[in-house]
């Protein structure tokens, strides 16, 4: 059966990444961009398929207005997808104002209205699947992108409170955590403070230790699916390898899979256990999912649906 997707920041990198291999397995999207003339290519080869929608999720009456559109033209929204958002580097000290606030109104505020805009819809037909994009960066922080760090935690914060929310009404929230990708995140998307010299040497220390983290990063191709049944997000390597990114150190626990068959039975998990589902470090493979041997854990995995 089909899909219908409303997905966000689908110009670019994960979001438009997502928004071809969902229209790719016959699915209908409302794809939201600041430009739609960055969707012509595809509106000329899925057609009526894909919605492209002007929008800036800063702006939370056009936020509104954009998903009700989504609803009107789709029927239905089966997935609503938060990807818009951006870096905003520079250590805290060197942080503007207007830069923080703006990192929040994006990343959190952004995903919040968008978040609240379709819950009513989903609400009413007693099914949904909401996909927040977190980072890596939203169970960590790291020198240098520390505002965009509590931007992430303030949207796991509300995600985790979300899915608690709305289970009864037959929606599922997942908070995803990708570790390094090749997208332009840390390129045209990202934005920089205004250096101050006192750190100039701290910040040379910082960019070797980020390059140390993340040597080898992947490539988005496939989108998280909307129900354990057809997970196909699976462990990229086990154990320890110099080209892997290192997790921090976190509990590890072992849960049942979703379905037979579905998903690993072991991965790092959330160490909240009521909390949403969380997928970390997406590494896309066609392969259904596997658990590492006996003993090692895997660096990137599965969540649950």
């Amino acid at each position: 059966m089909s899909k219908t997707w409303f997905i966000t920041g689908a110009s670019r990198g994960f979001g438009r990444a997502w928004t071809i291999a969902a229209l790719e397995r016959g699915d209908s999207v409302a794809a939201t961009v600041r430009d739609t003339a960055s969707l012509e290519d595809l509106v000329a080869r899925f057609g009526d398929r894909l919605l492209p929608v002007q929008l800036d999720v800063d702006d939370r009456t056009a936020v509104f207005a954009a998903v009700e559109r989504a609803h009107a033209h789709l029927g239905r929204l089966d997935v609503v997808v938060n990807n818009a958002g951006y870096g905003q580097f520079g250590m805290v000290e060197e942080i503007s104002e207007a830069e923080a606030r703006a990192q929040f109104e994006t990343n959190v505020f952004g995903a919040l209205w968008v978040t609240q805009a379709a819950l009513p819809f989903l609400r009413e037909q007693g099914s949904g699947h909401v996909l927040q994009v977190s980072s890596i960066g939203g169970i960590s922080a790291f020198p240098n992108i520390g505002i965009y760090n509590a931007s992430k935690w303030a949207l796991e914060g509300f995600s985790q409170a979300l899915a608690a929310e709305v289970a009864d009404f037959g929606i599922h929230v997942t908070l995803i955590e990708p570790g390094g990708f090749d997208t332009d995140w840390p390129g045209a998307s990202a934005k920089h403070a205004t250096p101050n010299p006192a750190y100039d040497e701290f910040r040379v220390k910082a960019a070797e230790q980020r390059k140390a983290r993340v040597s080898s990063p992947a490539t988005p191709r496939r989108p998280p699916p909307p129900s354990c049944s057809s997970w196909t997000w699976t462990p990229r390597r086990c154990g320890s390898s110099s080209a892997a990114p290192r997790w921090p150190s976190r509990p590890r626990t072992t849960s049942p899979a979703c379905r037979a068959g579905t998903t690993p039975s072991t991965w790092p998990s959330s160490p909240r256990a009521d909390g949403p589902p969380v997928i970390m470090g997406l590494s896309p493979t066609d392969a259904p999912g596997t658990a590492c041997p006996a003993g090692r854990n895997p660096m990137i995995t599965a969540g649950r649906g």
